[in-house]
């Protein structure tokens, strides 16, 4: 019975529908949106508007398809895929290359009928044949009147080095999943911060007490007044507050440390700040009007004798000026920094408060992952070697020759070509 059952999980057919079930989940957690809010799936998947008529938001709970690479049952099928690999690379692929390596000598001659190339020659060419055939590089075993040939046995090792780093993927993909974590955080220059806003972590991930601080931000313009780059100068503290590493990141330029990666991923706009004529500090908060959806900020600064009286100021950006509207919308022209403006009092356009946005994750599975991808390319190449065999038997005063090959079979008949010549 045991048998029955490990030859079913090392059975190709069955890894392929293991890996299509995975593939279909993967789709599955692609379309429906994962780690968000319970409202957000009310809003999305209605109950009495279903998608397809069977998926609204309590289906994707109870099945946990809002949370799809961190069920039992995605982990489950990953399990069953790696052990599929496991026992066809012990089961069939090693003892397949363990026949490979024998002398797999010819007896009789019916065999040669069904090769992909065989000929007849006379007795005088064996030698010349065989000194061609170690040129070539041939593995070569006599016995008797029997030749057995191989090269190229390497290629059959890429199957089992694509399972191995196949193996290692999946493993490295479930420890990401149980031990890796993923925050976000916005903050305002100058501030410090700590790892709060989780977005996702797994059942067994340890978030790290780490604090920082975000000692400045900045964006870099092109010509054309868009947006080229934006940076962060972070630094890590430890616990008493010293700091451990400084660097300035960038989007796709993350700063590490202690296996945990800080990424540039956004940036906002909280406030301007001012001083009146008495060297008091006023700041205004800005509103992003189009709910982070554009990046358009703006404020009111109303006069000292009403409230309804004032002006708007709009910015969009962080070279250096805002522009000012009326209470009737009339543009009044630009104020750039450390410009003076009359609202019932004289303000001094001092700063800009800017936030960044910062991502914050780990995930210790990453090595294990790029270590299966570097396998899996070695395969690929490897596999390009092709696995040749040629027989020869001496019947008579007469050679039989033939031989197969796995791939480039034009090539290997015009190698085969240049040994009987």
């Amino acid at each position: 019975m045991k048998q029955k059952f490990f030859r079913l999980l090392a059975d190709l057919r069955f890894s392929i529908f293991i890996l299509l079930l995975i593939s279909f989940c993967s789709i599955i957690g692609t379309i429906i949106e994962q780690d968000q809010t319970l409202e957000t799936y009310k809003i999305n998947y209605p109950l009495n508007d279903p998608v397809f008529g069977i998926i609204s938001w309590n289906v994707i709970i109870q099945l946990g398809l809002d949370h799809v690479y961190k069920t039992w049952w995605f982990f489950t099928l990953i399990i069953l895929f790696g052990c599929s690999l496991t026992l066809c690379s012990f089961l069939q692929q090693l003892p397949s290359l363990k026949v490979a390596r024998r002398c797999q000598f010819f007896r009789t001659i019916s065999p040669f009928y069904q090769l992909k190339i065989s000929t007849i020659l006379n007795y005088s060419s064996f030698n010349r044949i065989l000194s061609r055939l170690k040129n070539q590089q041939y593995s070569i075993f006599y016995q008797k009147n029997m030749v057995y040939c191989y090269k190229g046995l390497i290629g059959r090792i890429a199957p089992i080095i694509v399972h191995f780093s196949m193996i290692l993927i999946l493993v490295g993909t479930i420890i990401g999943s149980l031990f890796g974590f993923k925050a976000q955080e916005i903050v305002p220059k100058t501030e410090m911060f700590h790892i709060q806003n989780i977005l996702t972590n797994g059942p067994l991930s340890l978030i790290s007490q780490t604090s920082g601080r975000v000692n400045d931000f900045w964006i870099t313009y092109t010509k054309t007044k868009t947006i080229s780059q934006f940076y962060s100068d972070i630094s890590i503290l430890d616990s008493q507050g010293n700091e451990n590493v400084r660097q300035t990141i960038y989007v796709n330029s993350p700063l590490i440390h202690n296996d945990i990666y800080y990424y540039q991923t956004d940036w906002s706009l909280i406030g301007l700040r001012f001083e009146n004529s008495v060297k008091e500090i006023i700041e205004y908060p800005l509103i992003n009007i189009f709910e982070n959806q554009n990046k358009i900020w703006l404020s009111w600064v109303s006069s000292f004798n009403t409230l309804n009286e004032g002006i708007v100021l709009i910015i969009d950006n962080l070279e250096g000026y805002c522009s000012i509207y009326n209470s009737k919308g009339e543009f009044l022209g630009n104020l750039e920094l450390n410009e003076r403006i009359q609202v019932s009092q004289s303000l001094t356009f001092l700063e800009i408060i800017s936030s960044t946005g910062l991502q914050i994750k780990t995930d210790p599975g990453i090595p294990i992952i790029y270590s299966g991808f570097f396998f899996l390319m070695i395969s690929t190449i490897i596999s390009y070697i092709t696995y040749s065999q040629v027989w020869m038997i001496r019947k008579d005063e007469q050679i039989l020759i033939g031989g197969t090959t796995n791939r480039d079979i034009f090539e290997f008949e015009l190698e085969f070509l240049k040994f009987i010549k």
